[in-house]
């Protein structure tokens, strides 16, 4: 399923896992692609105990205006989840025919840099979304180092190639 963001329909869309497995870091690159594309973009975060591992959320809304941060539960259009343990600590997030994004879906043993894993879901995420390459690229260049810009870049194609539905429309290629 591909969201369309050229409605002016508000995507809403959760990131979810541990403490250190780089979900903030997730939730700004999507931010800073939809920014890029255009939209009104809104994101919060939850840090819980995130130091000592604990759970983390954040919520990414976009679209032509957006007036909350906030996605209340069981109305998240996507919902991406880091960490196995945290998908059913989550579901209830989803709405009823969202798009649910979990470890499993990416083939780890792949990466370059187990780090860049959140990329990679992030790249997975990309095919969901109506937002242009460029956007995406000049996202990951603005939220990582140089150093690591371009395993990240390997780790997002990753995520791209893992994509088990139909191929985005032009407008995601674009």
């Amino acid at each position: 399923m591909t969201v369309s963001t050229s409605s002016s329909k508000v995507i809403n869309v959760v990131f979810a896992g541990l403490g250190g497995q780089g979900v903030l870091k997730a939730s700004d690159i999507l931010a800073a692609a939809a920014f890029r594309a255009g939209l009104d973009v809104k994101k919060a975060e939850v840090h819980g105990m995130s130091q000592r591992g604990g759970s983390v959320n954040s919520d990414v809304r976009f679209g032509d205006r957006v007036f909350s941060p906030l996605i209340p539960a069981g109305e998240a259009d996507i919902l991406v989840v880091l960490a196995p343990d945290q998908v059913e600590n989550n579901r209830g997030l989803l709405r009823p025919a969202g798009v649910l994004l979990e470890p499993a879906d990416i083939p780890a043993d792949k990466l370059e840099n187990k780090r860049s894993f959140n990329v990679a879901m992030v790249g997975l995420l990309s095919r969901h979304l109506e937002i242009p390459d460029g956007c995406w690229d000049a996202a990951l260049a603005a939220n990582l180092p140089a150093a690591v810009l371009e395993t990240n870049r390997k780790a997002f194609q990753l995520g791209r190639e893992a994509f088990r539905g139909a191929p985005a429309g032009p407008a995601a290629n674009g």
